[in-house]
C-alpha cells in the first residue's frame, strides 16, 4: 500500500471558533473531519479565574482539536482556511501540525488510499 501523498492536518483551535473553521473548510470543498474536546497548555499555561470571591488556577485550558486527512495538493488550502477562520491575534490561538499519511482504508469498502477519504 502507498502513502497517495496524503497529509493529516491536526489543528488545536478555540472552542468558540469551531463553527467558524467547519464553515471556511466547507467553502473550500473540504468535508470529512474529526474534532475532539481537548485541554492542554501551551506559552500561556493556564490561567486564574475568580469564582464565588475565590480565585483559582486554571491550568489546562479546553481547546478543540480537528484532525482532517487530504491528498497533499489539499494542504495549503485546508492550513490557509484554518488561520483564517480560527485566527483572533491572541496568546492561545492554537497550533497546527501536519504528519504524513501510510494509509488510509474505509472500512466498509475496502478501498484504500484517495479513494478511501
Amino acid at each position: 500500500m502507498s502513502s497517495h501523498n496524503l497529509k493529516k492536518i491536526e489543528a488545536i483551535i478555540r472552542p468558540f471558533k469551531l463553527d467558524d473553521v467547519k464553515d471556511a473548510l466547507l467553502e473550500e470543498g473540504i468535508q470529512g473531519l474529526t474534532i475532539t474536546e481537548v485541554r492542554g497548555y501551551g506559552r500561556q499555561k493556564g490561567h486564574s479565574e475568580i469564582y464565588r470571591g475565590s480565585e483559582y488556577r486554571i491550568e489546562f485550558v479546553p481547546k478543540i482539536k480537528i484532525e482532517i486527512v487530504v491528498p497533499e495538493a489539499q494542504q495549503e488550502i485546508v492550513i490557509n482556511a484554518i488561520i483564517r477562520s480560527a485566527r483572533t491575534g491572541q496568546i492561545g490561538d492554537g497550533k497546527i501540525f501536519i504528519s504524513a499519511i501510510e494509509d488510509v482504508i474505509r472500512i466498509r469498502t475496502q478501498e484504500s488510499g484517495k479513494n478511501a477519504l
